[in-house]
This record gives C-alpha cells, sequence and structure tokens, in this order.
C-alpha cells in the first residue's frame, strides 16, 4: 500500500490500542486486520480511509489530519472517533455550542465566506451545470442536490434561487457572450443555421447556430441565440429577423452563409436577407424526398397496419408483457417496437426494422391475444407484406446511413452532399430485378430529390473538389466536366489573388521584400564574359500562372489539362 492510498468501505477499522497508542492523533487513525492480528505498518484514517505509513512517529498521521481535513491535533481535547467513517461524519454534524473545540478541530463546518475564491469557484460550477445539462433553476432547492453539494463540501452553503436566475446566470451569460463575440470576430468568414420550432407547451421559438474554422483550423460551433418568436413566420419578417442577429452578434462583414431547411419562407428569408450561399439542409431534403417515395399506395397501407400494431402494443400492458414472454421463448432482443413521428427523421423505417425483427413473436402473440378475446380489429400481416417489408428496408437504409453521416457537427459537411447525391442517385436507379412497388418508390424518390440542388450545383462541386477525400471528382461522369470545375476553382483562386481587397494579405510578402530589398548580385567573370549566351534566369510567374500551377499539382497532376 502507497501513502494516502484510499481503501474501499468493506473492511473494519480497528482502534488502536489505548495502553501503547497514547496520542491523540489516534483518535483519528486505527489498523487493519491481518492474519487476526493488527496490522501496524500502515495507520488508516477513519475520515478518508486512506492508508498512512507507520514506522513509531505519529508525525506524518498529523500532518495527514491538518492537510487534509483541517484537524490541528495540537488544539484542544479531541472527541472520540468510532471506526465507522459514517458515525464520525454524524457525530461531527450533530455537535453544536456545547463542544466549543471541534469548530476550532474542524474549519470545513466553519462556513465558507460568500466571498471567498472557493465559494465563488463552487456557485460558479453550479451556474454551468444548470446552463450546460439545461437544468431547472429549482435544481439548487432539490434535497437530493443538496446533500450531495454538502458530502462534497460541508462548508458551502448554496446561495438561493433567485440568486442564480437574477444575479449568476446573467453574468455567465454575459461572459460567455463576450466570448464566443470575440471568437467570431477573428473568423473570416461564419456560416449560420436557422430553424423554427415549437415546444411541448405550444410556444413558438426559433434558434441560431454559428459554425467557423478559428485560425487553428479548429471548428466551433456556437448557439447564438433560443428565442421566442411570435411574429408572423412569413419570408420577410424572418429576412428582418436574420439582418437583426447578424447585427447583434457583429457578423455583417463575415459574409455569412447560410442553412436553413425547405421551407419557402425560409427561402424568401435567405433571399431578403441577402445571404449566400443559401444551403438547404440535405438531411432536411433527404427526409422530405423520402417521405415521397413512402406515399406510394401499397407502402402507405403497410405502414397503416405497421402503426396499427405498434399503438396497440404501447398502449395494451396485458399485450406488452404477452410479447416479452414470447420473445424469450423464441430467443428474440428484448426490444420495444417504434412509432414513428412524422417530423423525426427515417423514423418510419426504424418502425419497420424493428418490426421485421420482432415479426415472428408478434404474429405469435396477435393471434393469442385474439384467441382470448383480445385485439379482434388488429390487421394480420399477408404474405406479400412480409416479403414487401424486407425489400423496402434494403432500399430505405442508405438514406439513414447518409442522414447520420450528413449530421456530423465536428467537421464542415458540404463538401458531402455532391458525392451523396450522386450515390443516392445511383442506389435509386431502376433495376429489370426490382418489385414493382420498389420500382415505384425509385421513380418517386428520384424525381423529388435529383433536382434539388441544381441551383448551386456547381458550388458544391467545387466544395467536394478542394476536399482531398474527393478531389478526383470521381461521382462525376467526365473529364471535361471535372476539368470545368478546376478551370472554375483556378479562376477564383486568381481573383483572390488580383482583388483589390485581398491585396494587402496576398502581397504582404512581396511588401516586405520591398522595405527590404536585396542588394544586386554582383556579376562573376563568367557572366562578363559569356552573359549572352547563358540562359535567362526565370520570369516571375503570373497569378494565373501560380493558381494553375497550384491546381495542378492539388490535382496531382504533372501537366496541366487546360
Amino acid at each position: 500500500m502507497e501513502g494516502n492510498e484510499s481503501i474501499s468501505n468493506d473492511k473494519e477499522i480497528f482502534n488502536a490500542p489505548k495502553k501503547t497508542h497514547k496520542s491523540n492523533v489516534w483518535q483519528y487513525f486505527g489498523f487493519f486486520k491481518r492474519g487476526g492480528q493488527l496490522d501496524k505498518t500502515h495507520a488508516i484514517c477513519k475520515q478518508c480511509r486512506g492508508a498512512i505509513k507507520y514506522v513509531s512517529s505519529t508525525t506524518n498521521l498529523a500532518t495527514h489530519m491538518k492537510r487534509r481535513h483541517g484537524v490541528d491535533i495540537s488544539a484542544a481535547a479531541t472527541p472520540s472517533f468510532s471506526s465507522d467513517p459514517a458515525e464520525t461524519r454524524a457525530t461531527l454534524s450533530s455537535s453544536k455550542g456545547g463542544d466549543r473545540s471541534i469548530a476550532s478541530l474542524f474549519r470545513q463546518n466553519t462556513p465558507l465566506a460568500a466571498n471567498s475564491a472557493r465559494s465563488q469557484a463552487i456557485t460558479d460550477a453550479i451556474a454551468y451545470f444548470i446552463c450546460k445539462d439545461i437544468q431547472s433553476y429549482s435544481v439548487v432547492e432539490n434535497e437530493g442536490f443538496k446533500e450531495l453539494v454538502h458530502i462534497l463540501d460541508p462548508r458551502y452553503k448554496i446561495p438561493q434561487r433567485a440568486f442564480f436566475t437574477d444575479t449568476q446566470i446573467p453574468a455567465l451569460y454575459i461572459k460567455v457572450k463576450k466570448e464566443v463575440m470575440e471568437s467570431l470576430s477573428n473568423a473570416k468568414r461564419v456560416a449560420i443555421t436557422v430553424d423554427g420550432w415549437t415546444s411541448c407547451a405550444t410556444h413558438s421559438y426559433i434558434t441560431v447556430t454559428s459554425h467557423h474554422i478559428d485560425n487553428e483550423w479548429n471548428m466551433k460551433n456556437y448557439v447564438l441565440q433560443t428565442r421566442i418568436y411570435n411574429e408572423a413566420h412569413t419570408g420577410q419578417n424572418l429576412s428582418v429577423f436574420l439582418r437583426d442577429v447578424c447585427c447583434e452578434w457583429k457578423l455583417e462583414d463575415k459574409k455569412p452563409a447560410l442553412v436553413t431547411d425547405n421551407a419557402r419562407n425560409m427561402l424568401l428569408a435567405g433571399a431578403g436577407a441577402d445571404m449566400e450561399p443559401h444551403i438547404r439542409c440535405i438531411a432536411h431534403t433527404l427526409n422530405l424526398s423520402s417521405q415521397k417515395a413512402l406515399k406510394v399506395e401499397t407502402v402507405s397501407a403497410l405502414l397503416v397496419k405497421i402503426r396499427k400494431l405498434v399503438t396497440f402494443f404501447h398502449k395494451s400492458p396485458k399485450a406488452c408483457g404477452a410479447l416479452h414472454e414470447v420473445q424469450a421463448q423464441l430467443k428474440l432482443k428484448d426490444h420495444k417496437l417504434i412509432h414513428d413521428v412524422t417530423t423525426r427523421w427515417n423514423s418510419s423505417l426504424d418502425m419497420m426494422e424493428r418490426l421485421w425483427e420482432q415479426q415472428a413473436a408478434v404474429t405469435l402473440t396477435t393471434r393469442k391475444m385474439k384467441s382470448r378475446s383480445r385485439g379482434e380489429n388488429l390487421p394480420d400481416l399477408t404474405e406479400e407484406d412480409i416479403t414487401l417489408m424486407p425489400e423496402i428496408i434494403k432500399l430505405l437504409t442508405p438514406l439513414k446511413t447518409a442522414t447520420k453521416c450528413l449530421s456530423e457537427e465536428k467537421t464542415p459537411t458540404i463538401s458531402i452532399i455532391a458525392p451523396t447525391l450522386a450515390k443516392l442517385l445511383e442506389h435509386f436507379d431502376p433495376d429489370d430485378s426490382d418489385l414493382p412497388v420498389i420500382s415505384e418508390m425509385k421513380d418517386k424518390f428520384r424525381q423529388d430529390f435529383s433536382t434539388r440542388y441544381t441551383y448551386i450545383q456547381d458550388f458544391l462541386w467545387k466544395a467536394s473538389a478542394l476536399d482531398p477525400r474527393f478531389k478526383a471528382l470521381e461521382f462525376l461522369d467526365d473529364d471535361h466536366t471535372r476539368d470545368t470545375v478546376y478551370l472554375g476553382i483556378t479562376a477564383e483562386v486568381e481573383n483572390m489573388a488580383t482583388n483589390p481587397e485581398n491585396e494587402q494579405s496576398s502581397h504582404r510578402e512581396e511588401e516586405d521584400e520591398d522595405d527590404d530589398p536585396e542588394p544586386p548580385m554582383k556579376k562573376s567573370a563568367l557572366d562578363l564574359m559569356f552573359g549572352s549566351f547563358s540562359s535567362p534566369r526565370a520570369q516571375k510567374k503570373s497569378s494565373r500562372e501560380r493558381a494553375k500551377e497550384e491546381t495542378a499539382k492539388y490535382r496531382g497532376r504533372v501537366r496541366s489539362a487546360w
């Protein structure tokens, strides 16, 4: 055992023999038994159960009590302690007034001053906990929370709830807002996302988040605001709202890009606020297009059957219990059935996948329930239904995978959109081996999905080209299209180099050279003799030439294809 090593609570601590261990320090320490005898190689603290090496001297034990527990052994007479740490703490907490020495011995029982560093640190941590974990302000009044804080530091007194609502949380908001604004001010470009939603209390909210890459190439994401929005959600009102957000957070000069869903009012708001590019959330787009496929009549009828079955098991405790029994008999996973939600992406697929997993158990259970005159109105899954379900799951699973991939927050995802579009359209290509229903689903999906991003197609291709994972642009059909994309990138790079707005940063190195020009090189005798025969020195390349050279090097080609 090492010094101060914490010991598990299941071993009993025995008091030191009073005849040989007379120091006051033994009121706080004891020994474990080993082989039926006291193990005196280590003294065990009765408060923290730390093991302290003991070799006849009690100095290190007294030091432990003073540093770890604030107990000065040299003070007045001390109370006796039980070998049970819980009883020891109870003795300390119950002692009041009658024994004045306890307050002097245990400084941890002396209340912390509200303005002390320790007290302020704990208060700050509680405020952070409330905000970070979205806790109610009333948590500071809960008995369990009070007990937790008391165990962690008995000296600390939790401020009243009103202190957090009126002082601490507003101060934390101001502090964090200042840090976020400083981070945003250092960003070259910022993207913001906007979404409207309704709470369980039917209050209408709008949430705005920002995203940018800092100077260390780290992705930074902030929730700028979530506010009640009671005005009509028209495109004009929302465009004013967006401009106000940019003004409040000083984003006007960042030329913010905008990401929203496909709602018409959001599209009008982006145009009204003059935010470009305006990207429509691809995960939302995938959900809309998949809903088109699920509205095929045969599939829609199958989903109605599945919902009725799931609803029956969700509402009937007896049916749910019977399902668990059958699952155990068939050795199936003890999974609950899932009900889909219109606004929850891929939930219809999740519902169908779970029913397919538990299909045998559900079929047997419904038969049992019907035989007992329960669930007479439950639909029966036909052979056609059972044949169709795995085909639908196979068709829609890539959409679920793509949604998860595109919902990543730690890295930008715009470069993945074009490859995802190409991959999904390829997956939904007609196939002669498809069931007629699957062919119809594919056709509905392609009709809706294929035209969603034509308005910004070139931009998405360039974003993919600048992602090293997709720089070969394999998802495009021909080399001419790929070369056209890189021609556009080269033109943009050349424009950045020659644009007066970027002149200061792009030519900083040249200006530094002009400030301290190198002296002309002295010509050698060979230069003087063979000057007209020697090769001329390389001329300085133009911005376009440098841009073409860098782009070709990035593509991994020795020569430019243009």
